[in-house]
């Protein structure tokens, strides 16, 4: 259930190229991608990472996190995404306020996650969306909810015009939105 280190590797690598000082991530699990986002940052860089559960976190995550000093960037906050996305939006100063966002949790609200962190993430930010491949299931098993789900999403982000899509077979494939409105 964690990101795939290549995956990243290649996002230690945006977020330096994005000058990236802001970023959200929707669903930590243990926190691997977060400690690679954390050390990507600035030391004056910014983390929201969103989460139903702190466990695998602080049981996995947190201690390393700890010893590779950048603790001081994450403000984790215990939820279920869209509401605690939804109060994001509503708090003042957060339109456009964050350069970067990743998202690895529950596929069928996609779609809903998008529509918020297109407030949230600035014009020329990223977000990329893990596991919209499904190691190709989205097209060979039509029937499975969550593939159908999948299928529903990369559709719609194709129509998008409010972003630059680039997909990509890394791990269960990566889905990369650079906000262009």
């Amino acid at each position: 259930m964690a990101a795939a280190p290549d995956e990243v590797q290649l996002f230690g690598l945006l977020i330096e190229m994005l000058g990236a000082r802001n970023t959200i991530e929707v669903g930590v699990f243990t926190g691997y991608s977060l400690l690679a986002t954390a050390l990507a940052l600035p030391d004056d860089g910014k983390i929201v990472a969103i989460d139903v559960t702190r466990e695998s976190y602080d049981r996995v995550g947190s201690p390393v996190i700890d010893k590779a000093g950048v603790a001081h960037k994450i403000d984790f906050r215990v939820g279920l995404a869209l509401p605690v996305l939804d109060q994001m939006v509503a708090e003042e100063g957060n339109h456009g306020a964050f350069d970067f966002a990743f998202v690895d949790a529950d596929k069928v609200n996609f779609l809903n996650y998008h529509e918020r962190l297109l407030q949230l993430v600035r014009v020329g930010g990223l977000i990329a969306y893990d596991n919209t491949l499904w190691s190709g299931s989205v097209v060979a098993t039509p029937d499975e909810p969550l593939a159908a789900a999948t299928r529903e999403f990369n559709a719609a982000i194709a129509a998008d015009r409010r972003v630059h899509v680039c997909q990509l077979a890394i791990a269960d494939g990566l889905t990369l939105c650079r906000r262009v409105a």
